[in-house]
């Protein structure tokens, strides 16, 4: 297995042209595309429209290129989007490629599996359907890999359905019952529900310390390497599971680490120091060079203070605290790679430890 990581620059969400130009020159196989991890300038929420759009943009590309529809490429290629760029974050895809052959030097190298769940009913949404679910889709996005131990996974990243105004609508019909009637609020435990499939079948959490009721609510139970998010454009749950396998004949590693708060420059230093990167203090532009991409969440701290200093992040009427966040640990982690085309997600429900949120780099061997 050999995986191929290429960062490309977004003018607007149905921008495809350097991932073409890419294409054209020979760089990159389309028929070799698996997955792609993107940020878009959307809102984030719940009616945020520019990850559909942009899924769509690309589907279009691929489906040119290869000869055939936009719905086989959604058939063969995982697309992963989190809308919000604000502060310096900066629109951007990150587009992962897989292809066969060469010959491993037995040191690890980044591997990557996928999984797909079946549809998710409206009702199972942020239940315990949705952890068993998400679990199983992990444990073969790992057979796949090829990794054996758990602990060589750095990093998970996870997208599934939220509830809208016509799935809420089509379980009234129905009679389900849901979590919840509110399209925004159902987005904790949709994350929730996928990290604890995560943290589930890795071995971070046992299944007799589940229920519906844990979900979103004891923070205590969590994963240390999951990166889930919640979106309408999906019915499904989609699963990458990045690691570091020695069958893999690929260029880059993948490392992991945890942010203490939302401005822990120290844990964005940690995980770059685990995925290989070697420098002293922080790295210098040139040794940046080798960092292909950075993705991390982004949290408020739930007692309003960050280091003794109060903020407004969760009081803010005008601005939700998820965009707030992702604007200041964009910010940070920027400083550090001097690149803020950075995949930074809100909302960490049992995503590290209350206040915490994961960080994951791939950087060139």
């Amino acid at each position: 297995m050999n995986i191929g990581v290429w960062k490309v620059a977004m003018a607007s969400p149905n921008d495809v042209s350097e991932l073409a130009k890419l294409i054209d020159s020979g760089q990159i196989d389309p028929a070799s595309i698996v997955a792609l991890i993107g940020k878009t300038e959307g809102n984030g929420g719940a009616n945020d429209f520019t990850r559909g759009y942009a899924t769509l943009s690309y589907q279009l590309l691929l489906a040119r290129h290869l000869k055939t529809t936009p719905e086989e490429i959604a058939k063969q290629v995982s697309f992963v989007w989190s809308g919000g760029t604000e502060g310096v974050l900066s629109p951007h895809a990150t587009v992962f490629t897989r292809t066969s052959g060469g010959t491993s030097d037995g040191l690890p190298r980044l591997a990557l599996g996928i999984g797909i769940t079946r549809d998710i009913a409206p009702e199972e949404v942020g239940r315990m359907i949705q952890v068993r679910e998400v679990a199983r889709a992990v444990e073969k996005a790992l057979k796949e890999t090829g990794i054996d131990d758990p602990r060589d996974v750095h990093y998970v990243q996870v997208k599934g359905p939220l509830l809208t105004p016509a799935s809420i609508s089509d379980a009234d019909r129905r009679g389900a019952n849901l979590v919840t009637r509110d399209p925004n609020g159902s987005k904790p435990y949709a994350r929730g529900a996928t990290a604890l499939g995560v943290a589930l079948a890795l071995g971070e959490a046992n299944d007799k310390d589940l229920s519906d009721d844990v979900i979103a609510r004891n923070m205590n139970i969590y994963t240390s390497v999951a990166s889930t998010s919640a979106g309408g454009e999906l019915k499904n749950c989609e699963i990458l599971l990045f690691g570091n396998s020695r069958m893999s004949t690929s260029n880059f590693c993948i490392g992991h680490g945890i942010l203490k708060d939302a401005i822990d420059a120290d844990g964005v230093r940690s995980a770059l120091r685990n995925a290989g990167l070697a420098f002293d203090g922080n790295p210098t532009a040139e040794q940046a060079k080798n960092i292909a991409c950075v993705f991390a969440k982004a949290e408020a701290s739930p007692t309003g203070s960050i280091r003794g200093r109060r903020n407004t992040m969760l009081s803010d009427a005008d601005i939700n605290y998820e965009r707030h966040a992702r604007a200041a640990v964009g910010a940070v982690i920027a400083s550090v790679t001097f690149d803020p085309a950075i995949f930074v997600s809100g909302g960490t429900e049992h995503q590290c430890g209350p206040g915490e949120a994961p960080i994951a780099a791939i950087v060139r061997t």
